[in-house]
């Protein structure tokens, strides 16, 4: 059996290191190494930068960790939201993120970007794939149930939002899931004309199998 292992002062760059010596080996960062290793990595090697946002930042001249570090967290944070200071964490190399062994479940769920910007309207092909994916994953959690039906949108100008739905009895079935999810969407107050970018479908709220009682009604 191969395996990579990545020695790291967080579990930020632990991830990356674990990735450097692939498929059998090992790499060590330093901490007095951190931001000389990162800074010209492009900038994708950072997590949560994807196609869009890396697309993003190479409009305004960012193509590696270096150059992200030199815009400063304001600056970011002025174009990106909250986003954009966690990116400038990473690119110095900063992760408090606690490192947990075991857990029980507390969410699943899954997200995609679009390809391009759409309207509230155009998202429930994208929501029915993902919320399929989500119930077959809470599927393989046979002892916690999940209670909270979860809705994640960002705007085209990064802007993100969540809407929830927790009904009396946790959904029992994907149909029942699929429509508590596709109701979502209408508690959305933003204008009709904004576009999407992300869409996310997630079941939190889990609990103990054996904490539910069914209720009976005469």
């Amino acid at each position: 059996m191969t395996a990579s292992a990545g020695i790291a002062p967080n579990k930020f760059l632990a991830k990356i290191a674990s990735d450097w010596r692939k498929p059998d080996g090992q790499f060590v960062i330093r901490p007095h190494e951190v931001e000389a290793f990162l800074a010209p990595l492009p900038v994708s090697k950072l997590h949560g930068v994807g196609r869009v946002m890396e697309s993003r930042l190479r409009q305004i001249g960012i193509d590696n960790v270096g150059q992200l570090r030199m815009f400063g967290a304001a600056e970011l944070e002025q174009r990106f939201g909250r986003w954009g200071r966690r990116l400038h964490e990473l690119s110095r190399g900063i992760d408090e993120h606690p490192v947990v062994s075991e857990r029980p479940t507390l969410q699943i769920s899954a997200e995609d970007t679009f390809e391009r910007d759409v309207l509230l309207s155009e998202i429930e092909p994208m929501l029915r794939r993902l919320a399929e994916k989500v119930w077959t994953a809470a599927g393989k959690e046979p002892n916690r149930i999940g209670r909270t039906v979860v809705l994640k949108l960002k705007t085209s100008d990064f802007r993100i939002l969540t809407r929830s739905c927790t009904p009396p009895q946790p959904p029992a079935s994907a149909g029942q899931f699929l429509e508590i999810a596709l109701g979502l969407p209408s508690r959305v107050e933003l204008p009709a004309r904004t576009r999407y970018r992300l869409v996310g479908v997630g079941l939190g709220n889990f609990r103990d199998a054996d904490a539910f009682v069914p209720q009976l009604f005469a």
